[in-house]
């Protein structure tokens, strides 16, 4: 898979999403590695699409409240 393809799986994943999900779920949703999981999260959330926090062990995802899909933007309302 290519990385827009992961990216996009990833984001329509956390979409169906009510609460922050960890690295090893969106991972085993998605079918790929923790790892590759990993990278594309942080690439994600450098671009703020998503945000994150440490709690413990683990990274628990969510998608950034005014992040718009399609647009690569924020909503501005």
């Amino acid at each position: 898979m290519k990385t827009e393809e992961i990216q996009k799986k990833i984001i329509a994943h956390m979409k169906t999403l009510e609460w922050p999900s960890t690295t090893e779920d969106i991972a085993k949703a998605v079918e790929i590695t923790w790892n590759t999981a990993q990278v594309h999260l942080l690439k994600l959330q450098t671009d703020g699409k998503v945000k994150f926090r440490r709690v413990g062990r683990q990274n628990q995802w969510w998608l950034e409240k005014n992040f718009k899909d399609g647009f690569g933007s924020y909503d501005t309302k």
